[in-house]
């Protein structure tokens, strides 16, 4: 009989016991949330609630695009440094190999006639940096070759220093290039959410969103003369009068994160391209633009003036007058007129 009886199961160890039931808790938990999930589907957002949590994604993505072109300004710097620096080590190498090569041939000629020293022949070895290290080295050569020793010495010094300089250099560049891919990560993740939230609009919806110019308040100063993608007729040839003609040129051109021109911009890319066409170099970013000129009043702008906006300095546009600037908005927008008075103000700089 005994043969026929059920096998007695062995009780749950505690760490099974208690792995088992939060993997059962886990999956009843799923389990209701798929059920609720089903029952009630999340109600379809209005074009409003969109439109605004859009455009907190997009002034998000436009800060981390400045951070990323500060960034990015600091990366070519280090990159610049480091070909300066490996171009530098090149030059030194090849007076070090003339040095040594030169000492050389003196070396043959002694050789020749039976006088090489053993400080040429220490000089010459494969490997002579440790001995020629050695501070009392020349004065140990006594002989008539101390010259042409002290040369290879200090270029092998030279170089060591220059290669030494070189590698932290490198360093540096590679943790501005890692800073660089943070910042471009961060872009893409606030714009992917941008884009599936605007995928949930109607085209007309879409149409309208993309096409939107936010309207002036009502202080706001309104030019009385259609708004026009050529420049105004009046020009005085000055610096300020140059910038504005080109960001007029500018327009309909697509805004790109990162690009300065010719054929996209983001903000600050355009206002730097704007001043560079006048012969005025600007600093890269919205942050180091404001502080590149004269700071003036929201009473005092004039045509050419920078303006700045939202609580970080994170949008700059180009002051065109009438209370109108030209910027680069936003990805998916292009190059376009707007009243200054249609985001919230930070400040004014005048470049020239």
């Amino acid at each position: 009989m005994a043969s026929h009886r059920k096998p007695r199961q062995r009780p749950l160890s505690g760490g099974t016991a208690r792995t088992t039931a939060a993997t059962l808790a886990l999956a009843g938990a799923a389990t209701a949330t798929a059920f609720e999930g089903t029952s009630q589907a999340d109600p379809r957002p209005t074009p409003s609630q969109v439109k605004s949590e859009v455009d907190r994604l997009y002034e998000e993505a436009e800060a981390a695009t400045e951070q990323y072109n500060g960034a990015k300004e600091k990366a070519d710097e280090a990159e610049r440094a480091l070909t300066g620096l490996r171009e530098e080590t090149a030059r030194k190498t090849d007076q070090l190999n003339s040095a040594r090569s030169a000492l050389g041939t003196l070396a043959a000629s002694q050789y020749r006639s039976g006088s090489l020293g053993t400080a040429v022949q220490l000089a010459l070895a494969a490997d002579p940096q440790e001995y020629l290290s050695q501070a009392s080295f020349i004065t140990r050569a006594g002989d008539r070759n101390a010259a042409g020793i002290s040369t290879v010495r200090r270029r092998l010094d030279e170089v060591g220093k220059l290669r030494e300089q070189a590698a932290g250099q490198l360093a540096d560049l590679r943790a501005k290039q890692d800073e660089l891919s943070a910042h471009k990560a961060v872009i893409e993740d606030k714009l992917t959410a941008a884009k599936r939230l605007l995928a949930k609009l109607t085209a007309e919806e879409r149409a309208a969103y993309e096409a939107e110019t936010p309207a002036a308040s009502p202080a706001a100063p309104q030019s009385s003369t259609p708004q026009s993608s050529t420049p105004p007729p009046a020009s005085d040839g000055s610096r300020a009068a140059r910038a504005v003609a080109f960001a007029y040129g500018a327009i309909g051109k697509p805004y790109v994160w990162g690009a300065t021109g010719p054929g996209s911009f983001d903000c600050s890319g355009l206002t730097q391209a704007a001043w560079r066409s006048a012969g005025v170099s600007l600093p890269r970013t919205t942050y180091t633009q404001i502080n590149a000129g004269r700071r003036v009043s929201r009473d005092q702008l004039a045509p050419g003036d920078l303006v700045f906006f939202y609580s970080g300095v994170t949008h700059v546009g180009l002051y065109i007058g009438n209370g109108q600037m030209i910027h680069a908005p936003r990805p998916g927008s292009t190059v376009r007129l707007a009243p200054v008075d249609s985001m919230p103000w930070a400040g004014a700089s005048r470049p020239a």
